[in-house]
């Protein structure tokens, strides 16, 4: 019979396969996690590729002409009621603050991505970071063997600028894994085979060959160093810069074990059933194993078929239900694997598309774009959960209570996080520029 290891039942119980109690000591290692003043806040950010349906996920409106067929059922907090199509997610919605007042202007998917991302309108010569750019650079330590921020499988088509790292510089970038893995052809499922994800969602190419001893690999190595210094010295601009730091992040990984972070294969295959064998199933796993190794940030994309994801403007239903049957095993296990290993107290995870959907559903069985009034959501670390903020009308049409801005939203996410909103970098025309507009007006509300 095969002893599982202490770390074993901690990564089963997590999963919700281990339903036994576990003596006492799973608890007691979660709130030594919890003390540890050395904790540094994490962020993940699940990205909902082409905009998702408020009134299909989390504001439903049964029984009126616009609220679709699906029900509302209770989540762990009284009174906070989200789609039936996530009941995984349902046992945490103590630790959930779903926004249902968001109200924004833009509703192309382009410039839509951009101010979600960056806070900022798309315009005029300045560059501006993505929210990933700005907490790496907040959070993240210069010398982390690991990145301060990586994407897994980010789907980049609609506005490829909302995810660099603007004014901000080359060394705040993300590393990206599982690029160009949402693309597929017509009809095809957004799923691999289960041998492929370790593949897709690995960094590539941080092995040396085999037939390259270790000295001689380094000998290789501090020359290509010693030329990318010289280079960039004769030669200074973006471009430099992009390649020598997108080299020397791959030579640290190289020489430290830190890059056995993207291997999947060292968990149980239970745990990996658990978030789903998914392409964003297995996403959400590696989210939770580089946050445990101190990356502050982390986004995984659900862009569904072909990229398109929640871009539902025919058979919206199915569609949704669909990516549900995705996101909710794999978020609802994110949650409680943090909760377990005692790091959802310090890890943010941020729900969000571009926009919502309109609640007129047309004549495709579809809802198209709408920026109007619409949800986010915010759980874990520095969040009170269990509520719901803002409020839109009967028919879903208006916000009716506490509108919120994007600038709000983000400058939420920046004090959920320990982050001054307020504080100004140098933009890329001399110009300083807040992390936030210093007209935001944060939800007091749902902080802890």
């Amino acid at each position: 019979m095969h002893h599982l290891s202490r770390r074993d039942w901690l990564k089963l119980s997590a999963a919700g396969v281990v339903t036994t109690s576990l003596s006492g000591w799973l608890g007691t290692l979660a709130a030594d996690t919890a003390a540890n003043p050395q904790r540094k806040r994490s962020c993940i950010l699940l990205w909902m590729n082409g905009g998702p349906s408020q009134m299909d996920t989390f504001d439903l409106k049964p029984g009126h002409t616009n609220g679709g067929p699906f029900r509302a059922i209770d989540t762990s907090a009284p009174g906070l009621r989200i789609s039936e199509h996530l009941p995984n997610l349902a046992r945490h919605g103590h630790r959930m603050a779903v926004v249902r007042g968001m109200s924004t202007k833009e509703a192309d998917h382009g410039r839509a991505t951009f101010v979600m991302r960056t806070g900022y309108n798309p315009t005029g010569p300045i560059q501006y970071p993505g929210i990933g750019s700005l907490v790496s650079k907040e959070l993240g330590p210069t010398d982390a063997p690991l990145p301060n921020c990586v994407a897994i499988a980010p789907y980049r088509f609609f506005n490829p600028a909302a995810y660099g790292p603007g004014f901000l510089g080359p060394q705040y970038a993300p590393l990206i894994v599982g690029d160009n893995a949402q693309l597929r052809q017509p009809g095809q499922p957004n799923q691999q085979a289960e041998e492929d994800y370790g593949k897709l969602l690995r960094v590539q190419d941080v092995d040396a060959p085999e037939e390259v001893g270790q000295a001689h690999a380094d000998a290789r190595l501090n020359l290509l160093q010693e030329m990318e210094s010289d280079f960039v010295g004769r030669h200074p601009g973006v471009a430099p810069r992009s390649h020598q730091t997108a080299y020397d992040r791959a030579v640290r990984l190289m020489r430290t074990t830190a890059a056995k972070a993207f291997n999947l294969d060292e968990e149980p295959s239970a745990v990996r059933d658990a978030y789903g064998r998914s392409l964003f199933g297995q996403g959400c796993l590696l989210a939770r194993r580089l946050v445990e190794r101190g990356v502050p940030f982390v986004e995984v994309t659900l862009a569904g078929d072909n990229g398109a994801g929640w871009d539902t403007h025919a058979q919206n239903f199915d569609v949704v239900r669909l990516l549900s049957q995705v996101l909710d095993p794999a978020w609802g296990t994110l949650m409680g694997d943090l909760e377990v290993r005692g790091l959802l107290d310090s890890t943010l995870i941020v729900w969000m598309g571009e926009f919502g959907r309109t609640p007129k559903i047309n004549p495709q069985q579809g809802r198209d774009h709408y920026p109007t009034a619409w949800s986010t959501v915010l759980a874990g670390g520095g969040i009170r959960g269990g509520q719901a903020v803002g409020k839109t009308s009967p028919d879903g049409m208006e916000v009716v209570e506490r509108p919120t801005s994007v600038p709000d939203f983000l400058a939420t996410v920046c004090l959920a996080l320990g982050i001054d909103p307020l504080k100004q970098n140098v933009s890329n025309v001399g110009r300083p520029i807040r992390i936030a507009d210093k007209a935001a007006t944060p939800i007091q509300e749902v902080l802890a």
